[in-house]
């Protein structure tokens, strides 16, 4: 019966953050720490394995609209696809309360810019390569390695920024998803490194993020409007926030 409950619930989620290209660690930890399983051994590594699959997945649907920016997002993979394991090695040795209130009040700020953005149409044109190289440098670091220490992927950190550099809302969504896709697997060889698998419960929820993958990037690409994805993830932001605050307070 527990199983069955981390099964629909995780696909849920899957689907919402599918859609977005977030990946969903931060729904995947929380409820597999829920159901039982331990933080560090269990819930952050098996997060960011679903977080990666998620998020490849959906690059299937994705790609066949050419929606992802392949070269524009390759630096921050890659930096991102470095830093993420550095994070993950440290997830049981850092005190995280502190970054978890300044990731909060950052994220609190990309919700509100998303929403400010929502109101206006979507951009006519990205920043130049060279810029979006460099900006990506840094934020596809950072995402990675705190992605990696708190089991998240870094997506919520990615895709306000790549909307800031002027990637229409369903482009961020699509590059987010390839950009995270390094970071959680890269995350993920970094935690495996020191822990087991549970190959039951892997089972499970890899069929879970499957389903809602697919359904996700079909809905995502077909009929989701570019003011509903913003407001979406606009209230996804917030609840992460919302999340991360209540995390340190209890």
């Amino acid at each position: 019966m527990l199983y069955t409950i981390v099964f629909f619930i995780i696909a849920i989620a899957s689907f919402i953050f599918a859609m977005l290209g977030l990946g969903g660690g931060m729904v995947y930890v929380p409820v597999l720490n829920w159901a039982g399983f331990d933080m560090v051994s269990v819930a952050i590594p098996l997060g960011l394995l679903l977080n990666g699959l998620n998020t490849l997945l959906v690059l299937i649907p994705f790609a066949r609209k050419k929606l992802v920016d392949w070269k524009g997002g390759a630096v921050m993979a890659a930096t991102a696809l470095i830093a993420a394991p550095l994070g993950a090695m440290t997830s049981d040795k850092v005190p995280v309360e502190t970054l978890k209130i300044l990731f909060a009040a950052m994220v609190v700020a990309a919700a509100l810019r998303i929403l400010w953005s929502s109101k206006h149409a979507e951009p006519e044109a990205k920043m130049s390569f060279i810029k979006r190289s460099v900006i990506g440098f840094f934020v596809g670091a950072f995402a990675g390695f705190t992605g990696g220490m708190l089991g998240l992927g870094g997506g919520f950190i990615i895709a306000p920024i790549l909307m800031m550099m002027g990637y229409k809302t369903k482009e961020a969504a699509a590059t987010t998803a390839f950009v995270v896709t390094f970071s959680s697997f890269s995350g993920y060889l970094g935690h495996m490194s020191e822990g087991g698998m549970n190959w039951w419960l892997t089972a499970i929820v890899v069929g879970a993020v499957i389903l809602g993958s697919q359904l996700g990037g079909r809905y995502m690409t077909r009929k989701a409007k570019s003011k509903q994805v913003k407001i979406i993830y606009a209230i996804v932001l917030l609840l992460i926030a919302a999340k991360m605050i209540t995390g340190v307070i209890v």
